[in-house]
């Protein structure tokens, strides 16, 4: 993450689902102040999470789609050639 975060901002995330663990998506979260602990927080799926965890956080969805593609695609050549052949 290279740029400034404040309270309010909208920023977009790689989330991954904890119950499958294959499955990634792009979603949009926003800075907020924890109730709790009043310090600025990722404010995710009705939950508030520290920012002093790793996320992938980007200013711009487009950025965000960039960044997914990079780690989560795998085009048809590479997959066959990861499966023995079989797509």
């Amino acid at each position: 993450m290279t740029f400034m975060l404040s309270a309010g901002e909208s920023v977009f995330v790689i989330y991954r689902n904890p119950h499958t663990q294959n499955v990634a998506t792009i979603q949009e979260a926003q800075i907020l102040q924890d109730p709790i602990s009043h310090q600025p927080a990722l404010f995710l799926y009705d939950h508030y999470y520290p920012l002093d965890m790793d996320y992938a956080m980007y200013s711009t969805y487009e950025e965000a789609e960039a960044a997914y593609e990079d780690y989560f695609y795998v085009d048809e050549y590479n997959a066959s050639s990861l499966d023995g052949g079989h797509v």
